[in-house]
């Protein structure tokens, strides 16, 4: 079966020049594939196309919009090789992370791609990408959700975003690159995930309330003591170096303890893009160990969140979620 399935969430690779700037428009996209000459060539699979409805500019993605893609995956995984996903840059690691824990024992490639410069014009990083990206779906050499983007292949939950403005635009800081696309692809099996052998089934995400809170010099913690302990049922901490936070005189330890027993889970991960969480190799961290909190160890913000929606939604208690939080399940953390 040598087809693969695109499906266009919208983003930067296929919006249009505006009035009022680039902007995702409805069958554009289609358009600007068919003036593609390269993907007609005879080394390049067939390829359908779905078109989410509407088309998003990535920072709209929603909960809502995962479990879309999500669907759109599980009712036509049968008939193909591989699925390549369009997406937007400013969320793509976002939906990585999410759908590498909502796709269970996936057993085909489904990449994530985009551009930071659209097809329309002309120095383009989108054809290379949706290109490379395709042959990679093609060739199913990789058997897992992942994330490919100037030139380099990276596991979905570990990539995060690293640049604005540049077409090397994502890193994956705390795992190897999966595969490293030059004049030919050189995949580096020894870090690919392999399948479970189970049957593949689409756990959908519920809309919990989770929240992010960046640690910073002088934070009064105080101002945050309604969010955290009322209304989220996660919270992720971006905290200095292994997970330190300001002492502050001790008021967020009542914080945290408040928020377990309101239901919620405090992970710790750290500002860092490299390295991992050790809660309680500093007094500065120790007592957020004390409290309740769980390391994140390695995980990025991105995977953190996602693991959160994802645990919630197949209806775990806060202590079960606390400990998957530290178990590595679909390849997000060292464990």
């Amino acid at each position: 079966m040598d087809k693969v399935l695109i499906l266009n969430t919208g983003g930067t690779i296929g919006m249009a020049l505006t009035a009022n700037g680039y902007t995702p428009i409805k069958g554009y996209f289609r358009t600007e594939l068919e003036r593609i000459e390269e993907l007609e060539h005879e080394n390049m699979p067939k390829w359908d196309m779905i078109e989410m409805d509407p088309i998003l500019d990535s920072s709209n993605i929603t909960v809502n919009d995962w479990n879309k893609i999500g669907e759109v995956i599980r009712d036509n995984y049968d008939d193909y090789c591989g699925f390549v996903i369009v997406h937007g840059t400013d969320t793509m690691a976002y939906t990585a992370s999410a759908l590498s824990f909502m796709l269970r024992n996936l057993d085909k490639p489904v990449v994530l791609t985009g551009s930071q410069i659209p097809l329309c014009e002309l120095r383009s990083d989108g054809r290379d990408n949706l290109i490379t990206s395709l042959v990679i779906a093609k060739d199913a050499v990789v058997k897992e959700v992942c994330l490919y983007f100037g030139g380099k292949l990276m596991r979905g939950n570990r990539a995060t975003k690293f640049s604005a403005d540049k077409l090397i635009a994502f890193k994956s800081c705390n795992y190897p690159y999966l595969a490293d696309a030059g004049i030919t692809i050189k995949y580096n099996p020894n870090l690919l995930r392999q399948p479970t052998g189970g049957k593949f089934e689409l756990q959908k995400l519920d809309d919990v309330p989770i929240g992010v809170l960046k640690i910073f010099p002088g934070i009064q913690f105080g101002l945050f003591e309604s969010m955290i302990t009322e209304n989220l049922k996660g919270i992720v901490f971006e905290t200095f170096g292994s997970g330190n936070v300001p002492g502050n005189g001790g008021e967020l330890i009542p914080i945290i303890k408040s928020s377990f027993d309101h239901g919620a889970v405090i992970v710790v991960c750290s500002q860092c893009p490299q390295g991992t969480v050790s809660l309680g190799t500093y007094e500065t961290s120790s007592g957020l160990k004390k409290a309740g909190a769980v390391a994140g160890h390695d995980l990025t913000t991105e995977a953190a969140v996602a693991k959160l929606y994802y645990l919630f939604s197949c209806g775990y208690s806060a202590e079960e979620v606390k400990k998957y939080m530290e178990i590595d399940l679909v390849g997000e953390l060292t464990e």
